[in-house]
């Protein structure tokens, strides 16, 4: 059970494409959950009601990501001309479509990180609710520098030995999380809101980012 924001539409069940590239028999059942940022949780959950239902022993469940190379689409009507030519049987139905083809045709959908119906995105959501709550700019600065401080110590004393070092093409391998970046409070302060201006309390300090990467963890039963 994998979770994941950004589907890439060629691996449409990306859960069972790592669970064979990892060598898992191809009877081994496996699902994608795509729920936005809680996709992994939830891929987890789901890994432990299986579990509890009876349904399964051992699970592997986790997330991936990569932002860096989200599915951007061709129009609308560039998909339609497309797919209207796909179709076409004569030269002569082949060049008609092709005679109404327009320039605009080749302006790109980018994908965007938000919410269908609402047209929010997460940060939107996360100052709406923290003001909602009463979550102070302060309280959140705070929590985040703890957060990457904590991860800073961590990495530091060898406790994060468990991340499996990544030949990114074209790059450097990467060996170590390079998401963390401790501040501090004086310079975190600094950041104008990132979402809601001017009165919001989300910043680009106190919030995740965009990034690239894949976990997983070995769920079972207590008594296996």
């Amino acid at each position: 059970s994998f979770g994941t924001v950004i589907q890439e539409v060629k691996t449409s069940n990306v859960a069972r494409e790592a669970a064979l590239g990892a060598g898992f028999s191809d009877k081994t059942p496996a699902h994608t959950v795509t729920m936005a940022c809680i996709s992994s949780n939830q891929a987890m959950t789901t890994a432990v009601g299986l579990i509890a239902s009876g349904q399964c022993d051992v699970v592997v469940a986790g997330g991936v990501e990569l932002m860096s190379d989200v599915p951007i689409r061709h129009s609308r009507n560039m998909r339609k001309m497309m797919l209207d030519l796909n179709k076409a049987k004569t030269l002569g139905q082949r060049l008609s479509l092709l005679s109404k083809f327009r320039l605009n045709f080749l302006s790109p959908e980018l994908p965007a990180v938000a919410e269908f119906s609402t047209n929010e995105t997460m940060g939107h959501s996360a100052d709406r609710l923290a003001a909602a709550f009463a979550v102070s700019r302060m309280e959140q600065d705070e929590y985040a520098l703890r957060s990457h401080s904590l991860a800073k110590k961590a990495q530091d004393e060898g406790h994060l030995s468990d991340i499996v070092p990544f030949k990114v093409p074209g790059k450097d391998t990467v060996t170590k999380d390079n998401g963390i970046r401790p501040s501090s409070l004086e310079q975190m302060a600094k950041l104008k809101p990132a979402f809601i201006r001017p009165y919001g309390t989300v910043t680009a300090a106190n919030s995740s980012f965009l990034t690239d990467g894949a976990s997983a963890m070995l769920i079972m039963s207590e008594d296996r």
